[in-house]
């Protein structure tokens, strides 16, 4: 009867150092886990992921390539609107970007700022026909993708998804307010003379919302 016991006795002491070494190996693996471990601050220039969509680094690198675009193929207002009057789909293929339901259009003029409207100014070109209208964007808010869309090379398949699509456009526009607009007193623009390049989606051909790539007050 006294043979469990004894076994017992003797299985005890056994145990004791399998425990020991499990629990020396489960440390060891702690420290080499802390040592491999490096501390980021939220908030720091570590903690940004290589691999995550910046619309804001898109933008200022992509803008200064489609503003030198943008400047060698600008049309003059005048004869720009002179083309489209003329055929407007011959004039689309022969200056501007295909770009969905219109094509992108460069376009250089001067002119005088009349009334503003939600950061939107009339402007009055001389030369073009009776009844077009020409409009420049100012901010703060740039809407459209005219700029992502101006040379014809960022396309929907370089994005994971139409999120980062949409998003490189704004990510852009917002490259060129801090690049063209940051300086100018958009508030006050109304009878100031100003010269413009720019571009506008080729839709009503008698109404150009220019956004620009340059804008100067004369």
């Amino acid at each position: 009867m006294n043979a469990p016991a004894s076994i017992a006795a003797v299985s005890g002491p056994l145990k004791r150092p399998r425990v020991a070494a499990a629990i020396i190996a489960a440390v060891i693996l702690l420290i080499l886990m802390g040592l491999d471990t490096k501390v980021v601050v939220m908030g720091s220039a570590e903690d940004v992921q290589d691999d995550v969509f910046s619309p804001q680094k898109y933008g200022e690198a992509h803008f200064p390539d489609i503003r030198t675009f943008v400047e060698d193929k600008a049309v003059t207002a005048d004869v720009l609107a002179a083309a489209i009057a003329q055929d407007k789909g011959a004039a689309g293929k022969e200056y501007g970007t295909p770009a969905g339901i219109g094509p992108i259009m460069p376009v250089s003029f001067t002119g005088v700022v009349g009334e503003e409207k939600a950061g939107i100014y009339s402007v009055n070109v001389p030369g073009l026909p009776d009844g077009v209208a020409v409009r420049v964007q100012t901010g703060p808010a740039i809407n459209g993708t005219d700029l992502r869309d101006a040379t014809g090379e960022i396309s929907f398949g370089q994005f994971t998804n139409q999120i980062e699509y949409q998003n490189a456009g704004a990510g852009i526009n917002n490259a060129m307010k801090a690049d063209v607009l940051a300086d100018i007193d958009t508030d006050n623009l109304t009878g100031k003379t100003i010269e413009v390049t720019g571009v506008f989606k080729l839709i009503n051909p008698k109404n150009w919302l220019v956004t620009p790539v340059r804008l100067s007050v004369q």
